[in-house]
């Protein structure tokens, strides 16, 4: 065990604001995750983080929790400090007012807005600035803020639940459940995190789920439905509840009729141009940017899957392998269509991660660009 010195070092001032701005998950989103740490003396006197889209940011509340006159105190904030009016006022005006003596930033913003005016403001006005301080682990929780601030489309992760012989249900199809509760409640997490969570029409038609968050605090996602011919059942639940959830459903070929009565029971219809009879994702993905989902949850069946990776829209995949076995050729996997057909032709994965929830494994993956 470490002495208490260990806990009032720059590192674990840090890492103390990365902690905070774990805390906006699931609340913040299309803005990026921050946490904000002022140290005088070498003891904590505010601390704050961006707990809701709109609200103050994580530099004023940490400013707003001083126990004592913030003046000439250090700030640790996880990302550069914005300096334009938005939702709400500059943060390094905040930051000059109370007289902060240094602040030092992990992860550069790369919103044109801010990108490193931020940092110059404080510099040009007397505050000594230390950019990139644990610069890796602060970038690691805004994944989805650096990709859709970049892009304008969502960040999407693609899970997979299988058996260790690579099977997502029996020959009869069935599949629950494939992984232990730990693996679902970890899941849950992810839907938490993610602004929208996508399912193909197969889905719907065979489960009638409700793709809602079931974890402590939740924050339920979008409902992403991939539905070519609108082919949803009225009264599935979906439907029934999309007063409550924001529900989208994703179509080609529009029924005048049936989207009426879609949306007069409160669901969103997207019409996309057609890629080979189907939903077009690059444009449902551009779609959905516009509407300020930053992230998806790609939980559908195989065919969905095998057109996301075809598309180029998937930057992360997440597959969680249960120790069981099915067999079977007739058992399906996570990923269908044709395949490739060279090795050479594979969908390249990078930066390998390996967890364990219960008896099962998580394996996830960046997804290469080509």
């Amino acid at each position: 065990m470490g002495n208490e010195a260990d806990f009032r070092t720059p590192e674990a001032y840090m890492r103390r604001a990365i902690a905070l701005a774990k805390r906006g998950t699931g609340f913040v989103n299309p803005n990026p995750l921050v946490g904000a740490v002022i140290v005088k003396d070498g003891r904590i006197i505010g601390e704050g983080w961006h707990e809701r889209y709109g609200e103050p940011h994580a530099e004023r509340n940490a400013l707003a929790h001083c126990t004592e006159d913030p003046a000439g105190s250090e700030m640790y904030v996880t990302l550069e400090p914005c300096c334009h009016h938005g939702k709400q006022p500059p943060c390094t005006e905040a930051i000059i007012e109370a007289g902060i003596r240094k602040v030092i930033v992990g992860s550069d913003d790369p919103n044109p807005l801010v990108a490193g005016k931020g940092l110059a403001i404080l510099k040009n006005s007397g505050i000594e600035v230390e950019r990139g301080f644990l610069k890796e682990e602060c970038d690691q929780i805004n994944q989805i803020f650096f990709h859709y601030i970049r892009t304008k489309t969502p960040y999407v992760v693609l899970k997979i639940a299988m058996t260790a012989d690579g099977k997502t249900a029996t020959r009869a199809g069935l599949s629950k459940w494939i992984t232990g509760e730990e693996s679902r409640r970890h899941v849950h997490e992810t839907r938490k995190r993610c602004a929208g969570i996508m399912i193909g029409i197969g889905t719907v038609l065979a489960d009638d789920p409700t793709l809602t968050c079931r974890v402590e605090n939740p924050s339920n996602p979008a409902r992403i439905i991939c539905d070519s011919n609108l082919q949803i059942p009225m009264d599935c639940k979906l439907v029934e509840t999309a007063r409550e959830i924001p529900t989208y459903i994703a179509c080609c070929d529009p029924d005048p009729k049936k989207i009426a009565l879609l949306e007069d029971k409160g669901v969103h219809v997207i019409e996309t141009v057609s890629s080979e009879g189907r939903v077009n994702l690059k444009s449902l993905m551009r779609k959905l940017g516009s509407l300020e989902i930053d992230s998806v949850l790609l939980e559908g069946g195989a065919a969905l899957h095998e057109a996301a990776l075809r598309a180029g829209i998937v930057q992360h995949v997440q597959v969680y392998i249960a120790p069981k076995i099915f067999g079977g050729v007739s058992a399906k996997s996570a990923v269908g269509g044709l395949g490739v057909f060279e090795v050479e032709d594979a969908y390249r994965l990078s930066r390998p991660e390996i967890s364990r929830f219960g008896d099962d494994v998580l394996l996830e993956f960046e997804v290469e660009e080509t």
